[in-house]
This record gives C-alpha cells, structure tokens and sequence, in this order.
C-alpha cells in the first residue's frame, strides 16, 4: 500500500487545504470518468487526508477551553471544555 508515500505530502496541510483537496477526490470518484488504476491512488490519498485532518481536529479540539465564571459573572478562569 503506499499509504505512506501518500501520508508524508499532507503532513504540512492546514486543515482548509487539505479538506479542498479530499472534496476535490470525492467529486471526481462520484463522477465516475476516473481509470480504475488512478482510482484507486486517489482513493488513497483521500484516506491519508482524512487521517490528517482527523488528527488537525483532535489537536484543535483538544486546545479548547472553556472560560470559568464566579458567581457574579466574571472570568474566574479557564478550564477543559470536557470538564476533565
């Protein structure tokens, strides 16, 4: 599989580059005028961009916080938007 080769292209995307290109992949597999050979490669490069973004959105996820408030409403400080 060359899952790797594919995966070390994407790894400097920002996330807005890289849903771009897998919205472009879609729409040419949905399209159906792709050779099976090449199909397949870019069916490919969409999982390695998949990957990536997941990876962005976890990151991004994870730098969420959310702001504490005291009892009169003021920022008291920040904590994990989960609670944990």
């Amino acid at each position: 599989m060359s899952e790797s080769a594919t995966a070390h292209d994407v790894s400097g995307y920002t996330f807005e580059k890289a849903v771009a290109e897998l919205e472009s992949i879609v729409a040419r597999l949905e399209r159906g005028d792709v050779a099976l050979d090449e199909s397949i490669a870019i069916y490919e490069r969409g999982e390695a961009l998949k990957k990536h973004c997941e990876k962005l959105l976890s990151a991004a996820e994870n730098r969420i916080e959310k702001i504490r408030l005291d009892r009169a409403g003021q920022p008291q400080g920040v904590e994990p938007l989960d609670g944990a």
